[in-house]
This record gives C-alpha cells, structure tokens and sequence, in this order.
C-alpha cells in the first residue's frame, strides 16, 4: 500500500512553478473567482514517498479546495510546508502518525497549523482571503521526534494572537523500541499577529506515554493530551493514563508535572477488554473531555496482531477547577462484534448534540448523542464506505478497506468531509442532525497511502 500518485506530484510541483508565475491572475484553476467559494478545505499529503531505509516521506504539501455552498470542493492548489512527512505506523500506509489534528486551524480561519513529522518542526500559515496559503515566518523545530499533532489556543496580548502547543511522538532514547516504549513531549510557541512562530522558553515537558493528540480547553486554563500506548507492558515508565491534564500559566508555559491523568480500562481488567488506545478527543462545553479509543493493546498490555483487535469506544470525562477528572461515561462501544474496531476520529455538530466518529479499518462513521457529557450510541453505520466489516480478521484487510481516517466538520455545520487514507480521497457528507447523507467525492490531488490531516473552514 505504499505506492503513491508519483505522476500526480508531478504535476502538483508544475502547479507550484505556474501558480509564482501568476501572481497578476486572480482567477483560480478552472476559471473560478475566489468569492465563488463560502469556505475551504485543506488536506496534508504528509510527504510523497518513503525514503530508502528512513521513517521520512519526503517534501510535504498541503493541498487546499475552494467550497462551494453546495459542499463540492474545487482544488485551489499545493503548497509545500517546508518540511518533510514521516511514518511511525511502520507500514500499511494508514494514520502514519497514530494522531489527531496533524493539521489545525485558529479560530477566525486566519492561519493554519501543520507538522512536519519527518523534519521535527512544525509551519505556520496565513490564509489568504480566496482560501489560499502563504508560509509565515519559517518553520520552527519541536526539539524530539515526530510532531503528530498540534493544538492552538487564543491569546490576544502585546503583539500575540494565540498559544500553539505540539505533540512529539518519542524522545530519542526511546526511538528505536517502537510504538509499545515510546515516551513523547509536548512543547509551546507564541503565534504572533502575523502569523509566524515563536518557541516558549521552558515550555518542554516530559510525558510518560507516546501522545496521539492535543487539545486546549475552550476556556484556555488546560491542555489535555491523549496517548495510544497507555498501559502496555513494555512501558518504562508504567503509566496506565489515557489522557493527562496540564495547567497553562499565563507566561505560555505548563504546569511542571502534570496535574491528573485517567483512562476507561486498567490492565488485567476482569473484563478482558483491550486497552484504549486513545487518539482523537474534543474538550465541548463545561470542559467535557470526550476521546475515542481504538482498543489495540491487548489486556495483558502486549501489542496486538490485527486479529486482536476488539470493537472500539467512547468515554467522558469532565475537567474540575483544580485539574482533576471526573468520569462520566465510559466505554461506550461504536460497533458490536467487531464492527466499530477501530475507533480514532470524532467531530461535532453545529448544536453540540450530536458527534460523529470514524472508524478507520471498517471504513465507517458512527454517530452518537450527547448531553452534558453522557454519550449513548445512535447508528453504528451512521455513513459507510468500503471496509473490512463483520468479524473479517483476515491479513488482507489493510488492502481491502478505504482507511476512513482524520474527519472534520466545517464551521457552518452543514458538510462533514473524511479523508480516506488508503485511497487519496475526501468524502463529503450532509450533516442533518444526527444523520449524514452523501454528497459526492473529492479525488486525484493526494497520494494513496500515508496521508494525515484535515481542516474545514
């Protein structure tokens, strides 16, 4: 599955020579004005191509689509991040970086937020007023391995616009024992009013997980961070927390250490249910921490065969004034006899009420409701592509699934779009409430294999 549209880049780098040839044109690619377009769309290639005997995918791009009122996408053009991709899932091609919101956006659609997980840093960009990109200020270094996943927080003091925070996956001295010991940080950066980054002096923390994601609290007092390895047995550090709550000072920098951690699923539980693998997570509300969990680690805490695998879930957990959580809901299944196995992605409506959450290897969307933090499963198979469904456990089923991976809502509620990372894809869905109702598809401008990340503005 690692062979990618090497012609396709091809012609995305001619586009990238034309476009700075062009700059007196105003018109965008197949003769569209930029107010033809309500909002956009930005989807990262992560690289275009494994280098020989590296974990690095070579140049990365992102690829932006104008979006029309209709949800269709039109491809406005690449721009490369200045940075290379990489792949730390060692080889199906899909979610190389085991991660949420490799690609990110501020909240007034002025910059967007990329890592550069085979360079170890991280771009900022301003977005234009016809959706278009320009890098700002030059890329910045993470300072440890793998940034998967980047979180932004407002900040509207002395020339700042905003906090940003960064996941690494591993520090160095845990590179090479894989997934199972790895051992991540979390580093800050000021982004200043025009866009560009600015390291946070001390910001650096150590975590004693490998971290899927990050996310700021609506209210901007914590940073959570959710980890995949929580629990397993090769672990040095032994933490079973799925996710770690961190308090956020007001010079930019953390608390030391962090203030709590919880997870759905201990080892050695008596239900003989995988642990949670958390990746994608959302803090809604009243500081409502709502995460997926893909189930991978076995109950013991050794890594899975894929045959392992169980259905994943949901659980909630809400944040207290002093930084603790309290659980509310907890492991709630997205599938029934290995139908929702790997649950890792989740977007909510515009009312709040309902989330959706994308099952990669089935190549599904489950929805759910929520209410003040309780969550109850409502369809299963709210949205279906094709996937290895059922109890199919077989070794093809990396190539016989589409990988529905990173997904996300647009601001005015009305498009769902998921991107399929086995396939070089979007897909774009209706939302009406709680149901989804298929709109079309966006191919040709993304490689098959190894993509992560995706923005709707």
């Amino acid at each position: 599955m690692k062979n990618l549209k090497f012609n396709v880049f091809a012609l995305l780098a001619i586009s990238l020579i034309v476009a700075s040839c062009s700059d007196d044109d105003d018109t965008l690619p197949g003769g569209g004005e930029p107010t033809d377009f309500v909002g956009a769309v930005y989807a990262m290639t992560n690289g275009d191509g494994q280098i020989t005997g590296t974990n690095v995918q070579g140049p990365n791009t992102i690829i932006a689509y104008g979006r029309s009122e209709d949800g269709s996408l039109t491809p406005i053009g690449p721009i490369l991040t200045g940075g290379n991709g990489g792949d730390y899932d060692g080889g199906e091609g899909l979610d190389p970086l085991i991660s949420a919101y490799a690609l990110t956006k501020t909240d007034d659609n002025q910059n967007l937020l990329a890592v550069n997980a085979g360079s170890n840093t991280i771009t900022s960009f301003n977005i234009l007023d016809d959706f278009s990109l320009e890098i700002a200020g030059s890329s910045q270094s993470t300072g440890a391995v793998g940034p998967n996943s980047i979180a932004y927080s407002e900040r509207d003091t002395d020339g700042v616009k905003g906090i940003v925070y960064v996941s690494n996956i591993t520090r160095q001295e845990f590179l090479a024992g894989g997934e199972p010991e790895q051992q991540g940080t979390v580093t800050g950066f000021w982004l200043l009013n025009d866009g560009s980054l600015s390291p946070i002096a001390g910001s650096t923390r150590n975590l004693s997980n490998r971290p899927s994601a990050l996310q700021f609290s609506p209210d901007g007092n914590w940073l959570v961070v959710a980890s995949i390895n929580s629990g397993a047995a090769a672990l040095a550090s032994g933490s079973e927390d799925e996710i770690v709550v961190y308090s956020v000072n007001t010079d930019g920098t953390l608390s030391t250490n962090q203030l709590s951690g919880a997870t759905s699923t201990l080892r050695g539980n008596t239900e003989g249910r995988n642990l949670p693998s958390a990746i994608g997570f959302q803090i809604v509300g009243n500081n409502y921490v709502v995460v997926t969990e893909a189930r991978e680690f076995q109950p013991d805490g050794t890594p899975p065969a894929f045959p392992a695998l169980q259905d994943g879930s949901v659980s909630t957990w809400q944040i207290q004034g002093d930084g603790s959580l309290t659980p509310i809901t907890l492991d709630v299944r997205s599938g029934e006899n290995n139908t929702g196995r790997t649950a890792c992605w989740l977007d909510f409506s515009a009312d709040g009420n309902t989330f959706f959450v994308s099952n990669a290897i089935e190549a599904g969307l489950a929805s759910f409701s929520f209410n003040n933090g309780a969550v109850e499963l409502i369809n299963q198979t709210a949205a279906s592509g094709t996937g290895t469904g059922g109890a199919d456990n077989g070794p093809d089923a990396f190539a016989r699934t589409d990988g529905w991976i990173d997904m996300w809502i647009s601001d005015d509620g009305q498009f769902l779009y998921q991107l399929y990372g086995l396939d070089g894809t979007i897909g774009i869905y209706r939302v009406n409430g709680a149901s989804l109702e298929f709109i079309g598809e966006e191919s040709g401008n993304l490689p098959d294999t190894n993509t992560q990340g995706i923005v709707a503005i």
